[in-house]
């Protein structure tokens, strides 16, 4: 399976101002609903790549493996439900350090490119060649 780079930019674009609301607000519902987000990402049906797809019509010059996104997308499900379990039971550092970790992360991904998940998914296939 392939996917549009742009779309996951785009997402990680997304996913950076949701949970830079969270850290400002607190919100422990706005970071369930960025977790979800993240959980249906995981099964390709990702909210963000289908807003990706209404608002642009051109074919992507170049697709890449889906397979390391998908993992990026399920560490980011970590660090959220991590987070939610923080803010739920009122463990501040907790949830803020889990939430930065998670903004910290998407940020890479839409201002440079860089996909921190993308980059741990092909080390531990290195790492582990059996796991292909």
């Amino acid at each position: 399976m392939q996917a549009d780079p742009r779309a996951l930019r785009f997402a990680a674009a997304v996913t950076t101002i949701v949970l830079a609301l969270v850290l400002v607000t607190g919100s422990a519902w706005l970071l369930a609903a960025q977790a979800a987000v993240f959980a249906l990402s995981i099964f390709r049906a990702s909210p963000y790549g289908m807003i990706f797809k209404g608002i642009v019509k051109s074919p992507p010059k170049e697709l890449e493996e889906a397979a390391p996104p998908r993992f990026a997308q399920g560490v980011g499900l970590v660090f959220a439900l991590v987070g939610l379990i923080g803010y739920i039971t009122q463990i501040t550092p907790l949830a803020l350090g889990a939430t930065a970790a998670a903004l910290f992360a998407a940020f890479l991904n839409a201002a440079f490119g860089f996909c921190l998940g993308c980059e741990m998914f092909l080390i531990i296939r290195r790492l582990l060649p059996a796991a292909r």
